[in-house]
């Protein structure tokens, strides 16, 4: 599998953006603007949804005299780049390791680990099908 591009990641700052496209829809960069709280200038919010536009994240169409933007990847999209980036980055490409990790720091409560066993096993049945 080809190795992505760091630049195709989302920086923190895209990631609040993109979350306003996914949780509240298109929006002009002063509806994203008002959406985000106020914390980022106008021009900031502009030029990182240009940016935004030019990772191929999200689409803008002309409306009337301004810009609107939508999210151009669905977020399962993102987090599955994101996460594979940092499978192979942090754990040279090791889900197991990753999974690890998190038991052994205490993110995977002994709950949430039976609901993966869970799921797992009836993924392999399914597969079985």
């Amino acid at each position: 599998m080809p190795r992505r591009k760091r630049h195709d990641q989302l920086t923190p700052v895209e990631l609040e953006i993109m979350k306003v496209l996914w949780d509240d829809g298109p929006a002009s960069v002063s509806e994203a603007q008002q959406r985000l709280g106020g914390k980022l200038a106008y021009t900031s919010v502009q030029t990182m949804l240009n940016v935004l536009v030019r990772k191929g994240k999200a689409s803008r169409t002309l409306v009337d005299r301004a810009y609107r933007y939508r999210a151009a990847v669905s977020r399962e999209k993102a987090l599955g780049a994101t996460l594979r980036d940092v499978v192979q980055r942090i754990f040279g490409g090791s889900a197991e390791a990753l999974v690890m990790s998190l038991v052994e720091t205490k993110q995977l409560t002994p709950a949430t680990l039976r609901r993966l066993q869970k799921l797992v096993e009836e993924e392999s049945n399914g597969s079985r099908r």
